[in-house]
Parts: structure tokens; sequence; C-alpha cells
């Protein structure tokens, strides 16, 4: 992709040019001049990964995606699937599809994703998700657990496939996941999820053989299973306001806010069941390196969770949370600190804090595609809602953007290297996607540059011609005209006497239960993808 040089911030200011961009040595808000420039360039870099991916994912013979392609996008031999894979290859297609709604494939890929959740990795006679099944879909081995982890993605993904398409059986698939969860995973005395489970739903240990280093037999929670279950119900609540979900919201915020992340700003990666930190830091040295997958200091998790948690306090509708908003703050604040490379931009890979040193020590400086991706993101919500700060977002945001374009976008081939080449050159020959790599993270990141970039406020017209139409089986039928608006509509929200009760893509929506035996005190509102209201309409008399 080539590279603009971005129009100058003003007079009497040093500017540094950086693969082809230009950033103040000031903390200076975002131009209209930049945001153009930065949109165009990220547009492309969206247009190009979701080529790289769709169609070429599909596996249009025995269902699902393919997940393993070399660095030119050369299909693996037989392969496995992945629950995560799987859901990631469904919820991005889904979501990009609500930017591009003119997009066949976009929309295609969903369905065909959804139908491999609903069809091959739900297990029919437990419940829940497997974790793998093989290619055409039987279950890998009887021995594999399942997890809150991959059960937390297939929530997510059909999520955003029912906020796309309306197809209410995938709304009902992801309440049966969260009910799952609800039933086996979640820990009624220290809240929280388990993460390991056995086929039918009972705890699965991680015992592992003495010496290895490793687990023991202990039942624990962890930061990654943690936030992901926080952004699954955020997405989940987003098209089912659920009191019971909504609770697991402010739950898992709480938890991942106050209990998880530490006084510093970083996250804690494992923990036992009442909260207390897995750390190794006062063991000798060769116990604490065996042990360093579980206890390091993650800048990529880090600011992946800054986002996180501001989405989940967004849609409990507590976008003014002083508290979420502080400790965001402090988790990006310290991988800037800590784990940002000043030189060249992006984030090393892990840290770690020895006992007795004040000052962290990074113990592996590579660059993971992954964390650049979040990094990027975050940095931008931070430079919009921090302009003036002395950490310059906008700047670094800028910064990382280069490092992304310079050092892992294959011009050549389309998609993202799995490692930035200043640290990696090699990286250039491997796989371009494999099972934990999908173009999720990415694909994420980009879209919510995007919108960032280019803000909409004016809200959709109101909808009309609503009525509301008590049935013989004792539900209500909402229907009405489709709203206008500049841009592509998200959908609709629907209130009774003022609360949100539901959402639908479409112009008719059935209400069951109580709120369904009578047809008073309905309002609907249409929402654009930038989040943007109408007013709310409310119904004529029906029939």
């Amino acid at each position: 992709m080539r590279t603009r040089t971005l129009h100058p911030l003003g007079t009497g200011l040093l500017l540094l040019t950086f693969v082809g961009l230009t950033f103040p040595t000031a903390a200076q808000p975002l131009t209209p001049a930049q945001r153009d420039t930065y949109a165009q360039q990220i547009e492309g870099a969206f247009t190009s990964l979701l080529d790289a991916c769709y169609p070429r994912t599909m596996d249009r013979e025995k269902g699902g995606f393919y997940s393993t392609f070399t660095h030119d996008w050369k299909r693996a031999p037989e392969q496995d699937k992945m629950i995560v894979t799987q859901a990631r290859h469904t919820w991005l297609p889904a979501k990009a599809a609500q930017l591009r709604p003119g997009d066949p494939h976009l929309k295609e890929a969903a369905r065909h994703g959804y139908h491999f959740l609903r069809d091959a990795l739900w297990d029919r006679q437990y419940g829940g998700f497997y974790s793998w099944v093989t290619r055409d879909g039987r279950p890998r081995h009887p021995d594999d657990l399942k997890t809150a982890y991959g059960n937390a993605f297939g929530i997510f993904a059909l999520a955003a496939y029912y906020q796309t398409s309306g197809d209410t059986a995938a709304l009902n698939l992801a309440k049966k996941a969260f009910y799952w969860l609800e039933k086996f995973s979640h820990d009624p005395e220290h809240k929280g999820y388990f993460g390991d489970l056995q086929r039918d739903g009972t705890p699965a240990y991680r015992a592992q053989p003495a010496g290895k280093g490793m687990l023991g037999p202990l039942h624990y929670k962890d930061q990654n299973s943690s936030i992901h279950l926080l952004e699954a119900f955020t997405e989940l609540y987003g098209v089912w306001p659920d009191a019971l979900l909504g609770e697991r919201v402010a739950e898992m915020l709480s938890l991942i806010r106050d209990r998880i992340t530490t006084e510093k700003g970083y996250l804690t990666l494992f923990l036992t069941a009442d909260w207390r930190p897995v750390s190794y830091r006062d063991s000798a040295e060769a116990v604490r390196k065996a042990h360093y997958a579980l206890d390091h200091v993650s800048f990529g998790h880090d600011v992946e969770t800054a986002y996180l948690m501001l989405e989940a306090a967004h849609i409990l509708g507590g976008a003014h949370d002083d508290r979420t908003n502080q400790v965001a703050k402090k988790m990006v604040d310290h991988a800037l600190r800590n784990g940002w490379d000043a030189k060249t931009g992006g984030f090393y890979e892990r840290g770690y804090y020895l006992a007795g040193a004040g000052a962290l020590t990074v113990i592996d400086d590579r660059k993971n595609w992954w964390a650049q991706a979040e990094g990027l993101n975050t940095l931008l919500r931070m430079a919009l809602a921090y302009p003036q700060d002395p950490a310059q977002y906008g700047d670094k945001f800028g910064r990382q953007w280069a490092y992304i374009q310079r050092y892992l976008i294959d011009p050549q081939h389309g998609g993202w290297y799995e490692w930035g080449l200043d640290k990696t050159p090699g990286a250039k020959n491997d796989p371009k996607a494999h099972a934990w790599k999908a173009a999720y993270h990415d694909g994420r990141s980009l879209m919510n540059c995007l919108l960032h970039l280019r803000p909409d406020t004016t809200p959709p017209a109101v909808p009309t011609g609503l009525t509301a139409t008590r049935s013989a089986t004792g539900r209500t039928l909402l229907q009405w005209q489709a709203a206008t608006d500049d841009g592509p509509l998200r959908g609709y929200d629907i209130y009774r006497h003022g609360k949100r009760i539901g959402f639908t893509p479409r112009t008719q929506f059935a209400v069951e239960g109580p709120d369904g035996a009578a047809t008073g005190g309905f309002s609907v509102v249409a929402r654009d993808v930038h989040g943007n209201a109408s007013p709310a309409a409310t119904p004529k008399a029906g029939k």
C-alpha cells in the first residue's frame, strides 16, 4: 500500500517524518486532514484483508472455514477446525457486512460460518461448543476439553450474525450457549468463570506431570477467558438485553477492572478460584522461566482489555464511567511506558517484574501481529478521548499505523505477517493463517478505526408506520417501514415503557412472554452503524 504524507499540523512545531507520515513532537488533536488520510489508508488495508480471506477461506465442500494457509495463501492439506477460528471467521464478515451491505461475499461467508457452528460445532447431546472437530465436522477426540474461551467466541459470532441477519435461530443458539456456561462454568461463590470443562460440562483440572512446570491440579481462572467472555457478553447484550446477561457483563467488567488488573495497570494472567494471583516472581530463576507462560506482562492483552472494558461500560449505559475510564487509561499508559518501542513503533510481546526490581524487564521483544492490531485500535480511542494528554496518543497511533504498514502488511500476497519483520524477518515465509490466526484482531481493529476516523453524528430518520398487532398465540407483532439514513443502518432497538427489550435488523419484531401480552407501551428506535439513534416511533392502532 502506498503511504501519503499528512498535512502539516501548524506552524512552530518540529515535525518528524516516519514511513511517509509526519508526527508532531507535542500532543495535538487529530486534524481533519489526518483523519482523512488515515481513513483512506485503513480503508484500503481493510479491503485487502477481506479480499485475502473471503471467499478463499470458505470450505464449500465440508462446511466452515479452512484454517491454515502458507505465506502465499496456498491451502494446507487436510486440517481440523477449531471453534475459535470458525467463530472469528463468522464474526468478521457478519460485522463487515453492516459497513458494506452491498458485498455479497460477506453475507454469504457469515451465513456459511453460522451453519457450521450450528450443525458441526454445537454438541447436540451435552450442549456447549466442541473445541475441535475434523474437517468434515466430527468431534476430533472424545477427551478434548470444552472451554469457556471457545464458547465465548461461539456466542460472539452468533450475536454478530443475528445483528446482521435477524435470524432468530442464531440468537436462540447464542442464548443456549450463554445458559450452558451459566450452568457449568460460572462460579456462584467467587464469581467469574472456570476455563476448562469436560464434554458433559463437569469441571476439568489441568493436572500436569511433576517437573513440567505447568499448571497444577487446581481449577484456575484466567484473564484471557475472562476478557473474551466480557467481549462476547457485551456483543450479545447489544441484541438481547436480558437482565441476567446484563448482570454478567457488569460482573466480568468489575472483576477484570478491579481484581485481575493490578495496581500498576497490567493483567494478572492466571488466578486461583478465589482470585489470588498465580505468580512465580519469588521462585528460583529456572522455576520462574519455566512458568513465564503463566506469569508475565502481556502488553497486547493489556491494550486490548482497555478497549473491551470501555465497550462493556458503554453497552451498560456507563459511557462516562469514571472508574473504567481511569483503569483503561492506566493500562494503556503502562504498556506505553514499558512495552512500547519508542524508536520503531510497536508493542513488545512480554515483560516481567522481577522480585525486588522496580522496573519492568522486557523478556520477549518480538511484535505479534494481534498485539499491534489491538494497539492501533486502542491508541486511536485514547487519542480521541485525551487529545492533549502528555502521552501523545495521536502521535503513537500514527507511529503504530506506520509500523503495521511497513512491517506487518504483506504488500505482495495480502494479509498480515504473524510477527513484525523488524524483529522476526523470517516471518515473511511463515503461514499467513492458522487455527489461532484468523482475520479477527486485525479486522476488528481496522473496522473500529474507520468508524472513529469517519465520525457520523446524524441520526437516522424515525421509522414510520409502526403497528402493534396481538396474535392468537399470545404474542405481539411489531411492524414498521424502514428508516432512512445517510449511511448504513445497523437495525432497530425495541422498547416497552422506555425499557429496551430487543433488537432486530429487520422491520418486524415478535414480542414473546409477558411483554407480548398487550399492544401498549411499545416504541422502536433506528440505529446506524455509529450508534446514532433516531427519534422513537410509537405504534398506530393495529388489528
